[in-house]
């Protein structure tokens, strides 16, 4: 299984099943690296990354409303590569990386997204649609 050392001592380690489904979460989402690379070091807020500001500052790939940017940010929470940020209030708008987030982005460092096949794009649209566990 792969593992995962963050900043503090402990050590995760992932199914490759898990990896695998959260990498292609990835590659078919939305978003560029560029928007990962920057939740390894700070926290994004929503607004940054819907509609035309995404596109400015590189996160996405076409102008998301805010409603299809928050479904799919929620997706890859719920496949394990995103975590929604929490201040003295509550939960935000804002995310950042999770572990397994930061191992899959550490593959891709200098890297563009590879283009996912259209195999990868049903069984990711299938595992979406139906919250299948695998």
């Amino acid at each position: 299984m792969p593992t995962v050392n963050s900043q503090n001592p402990k050590t995760f380690s992932y199914t490759r099943s898990t990896v695998e489904r959260a990498e292609r979460s990835l590659v078919c989402s939305p978003f560029n690296i560029a928007l990962f690379a920057a939740m390894r070091h700070q926290s994004v807020p929503l607004g940054a990354i819907a509609l035309e500001n995404g596109v400015m500052h590189g996160y996405t790939k076409r102008p998301l409303s805010e409603l299809a940017c928050d479904n799919a940010l929620g997706w890859l929470i719920q496949v394990g590569v995103l975590r929604r940020e929490v201040d003295g209030q509550g939960i935000t708008d804002s995310f950042r990386l999770t572990p397994l987030g930061h191992q899959l982005l550490e593959q891709y460092q200098g890297k563009n997204w590879p283009t996912p096949s259209w195999r990868d794009r049903l069984y990711n649209a299938v595992i979406y649609w139906f919250r299948l566990p695998f």
